[in-house]
């Protein structure tokens, strides 16, 4: 950690997170054929982490753990089951409203914070205004941003994201519920068989009901979770995917113009660049990478645009700045996912270091030495201390970050390293393979975990075996009863729950018609 007493050198803060970006597309770590010379600038002119940990595979638990500085499974939205996001936007699911994040303890240091872009932590819990989860909620002045996500149902034509099983399963049950009822009303109506209209009947609003269980959540799946909210209020209902990130570079730069007496805190969470893919115009066809790299040449440009607003006002020796990912890039998407460089594994994919080492970089000019390389591990949740001392804060004393992986997920087709078949890695049974003992890598040697060690290969493999039994066992014993938060009835869809522009289920506008003045 690095810190000062002094309340008047306290800096303001700038936390830039990608979404799905692999450790391998960025060029100081090594890629040389995607350009992101602003982000390689940011890395010359301060600190690169080059064992920098998500707490998570995913975006949800990932993003829990960083904004509180513990793992998610203390927050209750970690989890081993088929659920490990939150799926909709209106499930009651989310950030616990005593949750202690980052933000609430730099308010009470006077600092103004703000989000702009991803929060994907949930929204609200008992009716549709009481935003529990809500970003206002949880110690940030000001959201501008997605309450949700960006999935696959938020671009018309790229396909479907959520419980695509289960879509095609309800689907099916009211494709045969119909057929069975008209073949039963037509054997009726042509004497073949004696039938009760009471069972045609029933027949036929089963078939209702499953259709409407498919197509009211599903197929209206865009409207409801693609939306963007200014604070507490709905302004854009679907989203427009076109022109997202040139509104969430303004609000952004605006908030920081706003409060450049500071102190302030900024967390600038992106969209990109998680599929569906998009660009904004004037960057098709600028990598040579397709779509995928002119997602992060973007990205790189809006990290550009952003050191250059912290140095337009004269900011930059009074601002930390930090970029990172929120886990590892999503390998199974092909062309359209990330590149983890040498390491095994990807997004979803338990502790293969693919899916959670990620860039990490510090930049705070006459504090941080520029050029310096760390390679000792850190982690995202270290962000949450360093942040809070900097800013004159004290610490909550309940934060533990001892994590074991005792399973691995079962790559499909065999011999690959992704879950093809489902599209991404599941972390319940039959999907896993448990270890005991674990499987144990010398990261050193080993980076991309092709050799897993042996008694043969590490005479001291039990005394570390023995180290993490014990580590797991006082893991499992600081965990306190908390309620989950990604449990089937948490997550579904709950039209009570649902955030709306207009009048409810006809949810509808465009962010033209609001004012584009941020209201704090």
């Amino acid at each position: 950690h690095i810190w000062t007493s002094d309340h008047d050198s306290r800096p303001n803060f700038v936390l830039m997170m990608v979404d799905d970006l692999g450790i391998g597309d960025i060029g100081c770590y090594g890629n040389d054929t995607i350009s992101t010379p602003n982000i390689d600038g940011l890395a010359a002119d301060g600190v690169r982490l080059t064992q920098h940990l998500a707490a998570a595979p995913l975006c949800t638990p990932s993003r829990t753990a960083f904004m509180t500085g513990r793992y998610a499974l203390r927050a209750g939205l970690g989890s081993t089951g088929r659920v490990q996001v939150i799926l909709f936007l209106a499930g009651s699911g989310g950030l616990l409203p005593n949750e202690t994040t980052f933000a609430k303890l730099l308010q009470k240091q006077g600092y103004t914070t703000g989000i702009v872009g991803k929060w994907h932590l949930g929204v609200n819990c008992e009716s549709r205004n009481d935003h529990c989860h809500h970003p206002n909620n949880h110690g940030f002045d000001f959201f501008y941003g997605l309450p949700f996500t960006n999935f696959n149902d938020c671009k018309p034509g790229a396909g479907k994201g959520v419980l695509v099983d289960v879509q095609e399963t309800l689907w099916q049950i009211s494709v045969l519920l119909t057929l069975a009822s008209l073949t039963l009303l037509a054997a009726r109506a042509s004497g073949l068989l004696r039938v009760s209209w009471t069972l045609v009947a029933f027949l036929a609003a089963m078939s209702l009901l499953s259709f409407a269980a498919w197509f009211v959540p599903f197929e209206l799946l865009r409207t409801w979770n693609c939306i963007i909210m200014r604070n507490g209020e709905v302004v854009e209902q679907p989203l427009k995917l076109e022109t997202l990130n040139a509104r969430l570079m303004s609000e952004a730069e605006r908030f920081v113009e706003r409060h450049k007496d500071g102190p302030f805190l900024l967390f600038l969470s992106l969209a990109h660049v998680h599929t569906p893919l998009f660009v904004s115009e004037g960057f098709t066809g600028k990598s040579k990478h397709g779509l995928y790299g002119d997602n992060v040449e973007e990205v790189d440009w809006m990290v550009g645009r952003m050191m250059e607003t912290i140095a337009r006002l004269g900011l930059s020796e009074k601002t930390m700045m930090y970029f990172t990912s929120d886990h590892g890039g999503h390998i199974e998407e092909g062309p359209k996912g990330g590149w983890n460089g040498i390491y095994r594994g990807g997004k979803a994919m338990g502790g293969w270091e693919g899916g959670i080492r990620v860039p990490g970089i510090f930049r705070w000019p006459g504090r941080l030495n520029p050029g310096r390389e760390v390679a000792e591990p850190t982690s995202l949740m270290d962000v949450f201390p360093t942040v809070v001392k900097l800013a004159g804060g004290a610490l909550p004393e309940d934060r533990y970050n001892t994590s074991v992986h005792f399973f691995t997920p079962n790559f499909s087709p065999a011999g690959a390293v992704g879950c093809y078949h489902t599209g991404v890695c599941m972390c319940h049974r039959p999907f896993v393979t448990y270890h005991n003992p674990p499987l144990v890598f010398e990261l050193s040697r080993d980076p991309s975990e092709s050799r897993p060690l042996s008694p043969d290969t590490e005479p001291r493999l039990a005394e570390v075996l023995e180290r993490v039994k014990r580590a797991v066992t006082e893991h499992r014993r600081t965990l306190a009863p908390v309620e989950k938060q990604l449990t089937w009835t948490k997550v579904l869809w709950k039209p009570w729950l649902q955030p709306c522009c207009g009048t409810f289920p006809f949810c509808s506008c465009e962010e033209s018609n609001h004012t584009s003045a941020a209201a704090e």
